[in-house]
C-alpha cells in the first residue's frame, strides 16, 4: 500500500512537472506569435516612417559586392534606385546561410529579398514576388579541359557536356533549396536516367561553387545564365554555353502582408524597365560583348619576340620603378588583354582597369593614351609594393601587390590579420594569407572581431594573384 501511494505521488509530481513545461512552451510559442505579427505588420507605410528599406541580399556579382571599393551589383543598383525614388536609404543586410531568406524576410528582418531569386510555385507559397524584371535560362557550369586555349572548337566542344542526356551518372553539386536542384530533378525524368544530385546547404552560395568547378574540386553546377556570364570574366577556363532550361522569372521577393510595398515596386519596376537607366545598369553586368575581354579586338602578338605592340612603353615605365616589365605587362593582358578602350566592371577604364574614382588619382582619365594608362598603373602598383615594405621576400611582396591591386589593401591586411589568428604567416602569401582571404566569403571569418571590412569574394583574388603571376614566369623565361 505505501509503494503505491509513492508511485502515485511520482506519477502526479511528474504530470505537474510536464503541465509546467507545457505551459511554458504555450506562453513562449504565444509571445513568439505576438512578434512575428508585429513584425509582419510592416508595409510601405512603416518602412517610409523610419526612413529605410532592408534588403536581405548575398554576397555575390548580382546581388550585392564591393569591387575594388565599389559598391556593386545588379540588383542592388535596382534597388538603390527604388530607394531614391521612395526618398529612404537602403540597408543592405547580408545573409549568411540562404536557407534561412523566407523566415527571415517574414520575421521582418528584411523588406525584400534580392538574391537573384527565381519565381517559383513553391516559394509563392510563403512570400510573394515583384514582377520579373529579368528571364534567364539555367546553364551547366563546367571546366574546360587543360590545354583549351590551343584546341578547335570542335574538339574543345568534344571533351564538354553539349547534350544535357549525357548528364547521367554525373554529379552535379547545387543549393538543395534552389530552382537549380528542382530543374534537375525533373531532367532525371526527361533524360529517363539518374543525375547524381549532390545537395549543398545554404551556407554554400551559388558563386562558390562556380569558384569550386574552376579549381577542379567539382566538376559541375548549375546557375542562371545571368550569374554564369558574370563569373565567366573572372574564371576564363569554364564553359557556360549549355543550357538546361527555358526561360525562368527572376524576381524580388516580399512578404505576403507587405502589399502596398509590392503594388509600389511594380509600379516602379514596370517605368524604370523602359528607361534608358535600366538598359545601361543591365548591359554593365551581362553584356558581354561590352564589357569581356576580346582577344579578337586587340591581341596580343606572341610572334617575333613581341608580346604587345606596347612592349616599349612597358619597358620604358617600368624601368623607371624598378620593375619587371613583363609582370606589368602580364597585369594589363590580364586586365585589358592590351586593349586601351575597353570598358569594365563598375566603369572601370583603360589597359590598366582603373575605376573613376580612383585613375585621376593617378593621371588616368577614359581619354588617356596608351602611355599615360600605362604609367598611372606603374605608379599605382609601385605605391602598392612600397607600403608592403614589412614584407622581406620580394616574390611575396609582389603576389600582396596584385592582390592589393584587385581587392584594396583593406581586405588584405584582414586576411593578414586573420591570418595571425589562425597561426599561419601574415608576411607570407602563398599557402598563408591567401587562405585566409578566400575564407573572407565566409561569415565565421568575415565576423571576427579581427576583420575590419566585411566579406570579399577573395577566391577571385586568389585567382587573380596566380593567373597574373605564372603567365608572368611563363613571360619572363621566353621574353627579354
Amino acid at each position: 500500500m505505501e509503494i503505491k501511494k509513492k508511485y502515485s505521488c511520482k506519477i502526479l509530481l511528474l504530470c505537474l512537472i510536464i503541465l509546467a513545461i507545457s505551459s511554458c512552451n504555450n506562453e513562449k510559442k504565444s509571445r513568439e506569435k505576438v512578434v512575428e505579427n508585429a513584425s509582419n505588420s510592416i508595409d510601405l507605410a512603416e518602412i517610409l516612417k523610419k526612413g529605410k528599406l532592408t534588403v536581405l541580399a548575398e554576397n555575390s556579382s548580382t546581388s550585392f559586392f564591393i569591387y575594388r571599393g565599389k559598391k556593386m551589383g545588379f540588383e542592388y543598383e535596382l534597388l538603390k534606385e527604388f530607394a531614391n525614388e521612395l526618398g529612404v536609404t537602403l540597408e543592405i543586410k547580408i545573409v549568411n546561410n540562404l536557407d534561412d531568406l523566407i523566415q527571415m524576410l517574414n520575421n521582418g528582418e528584411g523588406d525584400v529579398i534580392a538574391c537573384n531569386y527565381t519565381i517559383t510555385r513553391e516559394r509563392k507559397k510563403h512570400i510573394d514576388f515583384s514582377i520579373p524584371y529579368l528571364k534567364t535560362p539555367q546553364v551547366l557550369i563546367q571546366r574546360k579541359p587543360e590545354g583549351w586555349e590551343k584546341m578547335s572548337v570542335a574538339e574543345l566542344n568534344s571533351f564538354l557536356v553539349k547534350d544535357i542526356s549525357t548528364l547521367a551518372h554525373k554529379k552535379v553539386h547545387v543549393w538543395k533549396n534552389s530552382s537549380n536542384y528542382q530543374r534537375l530533378s525533373h531532367l532525371q525524368d526527361e533524360i529517363g536516367d539518374t543525375i547524381y544530385i549532390e545537395e549543398e546547404d545554404g551556407l554554400i552560395g551559388t558563386e562558390e561553387m562556380i569558384e569550386m568547378v574552376s579549381e577542379g574540386l567539382i566538376d559541375f553546377t548549375v546557375t542562371e545564365e545571368n550569374i554564369a556570364k558574370v563569373n565567366n570574366r573572372f574564371f576564363d577556363n569554364l564553359d557556360i554555353s549549355t543550357q538546361i532550361s527555358v526561360r525562368q522569372k527572376i524576381g524580388f521577393g516580399l512578404r505576403k502582408t507587405s502589399p502596398l510595398l509590392n503594388a509600389r515596386l511594380d509600379k516602379w519596376l514596370n517605368q524604370f524597365m523602359a528607361k534608358k537607366i535600366f538598359k545601361f545598369i543591365k548591359n554593365k553586368y551581362f553584356d558581354t560583348k561590352n564589357t569581356t575581354l576580346n582577344s579578337a579586338v586587340i591581341k596580343s602578338n606572341l610572334k617575333g619576340g613581341q608580346l604587345s605592340a606596347y612592349d616599349a612603353i612597358f619597358k620604358e615605365v617600368a624601368l623607371k620603378y624598378n620593375w619587371d616589365w613583363r609582370l606589368l605587362a602580364s597585369v594589363a593582358y590580364h586586365e585589358s588583354k592590351f586593349n586601351p578602350n575597353i570598358r569594365g566592371f563598375g566603369g572601370a577604364y583603360g589597359m590598366m582597369q582603373f575605376m573613376p574614382s580612383t585613375g585621376p588619382k593617378y593621371g588616368v582619365y577614359p581619354s588617356s593614351p596608351p602611355n599615360i594608362q600605362i604609367l598611372g598603373g606603374m605608379k599605382k602598383m609601385s605605391k602598392d609594393f612600397i607600403s608592403w615594405s614589412q614584407i622581406p621576400d620580394k616574390t611575396q611582396r609582389e603576389k600582396f601587390t596584385l592582390a592589393t591591386y584587385n581587392a584594396g589593401k583593406s581586405h588584405i591586411e584582414d586576411a593578414q590579420r586573420l591570418a595571425r589568428k589562425h597561426g599561419l604567416n601574415p608576411l607570407i602569401w602563398d599557402d598563408n594569407v591567401e587562405k585566409m582571404l578566400a575564407n573572407l566569403s565566409k561569415s565565421e571569418y568575415y565576423r571576427d572581431e579581427v576583420v575590419k571590412n566585411g566579406a570579399i569574394r577573395g577566391a577571385r583574388t586568389n585567382h587573380y594573384v596566380r593567373t597574373i603571376y605564372a603567365r608572368y614566369l611563363e613571360w619572363a623565361s621566353v621574353y627579354k
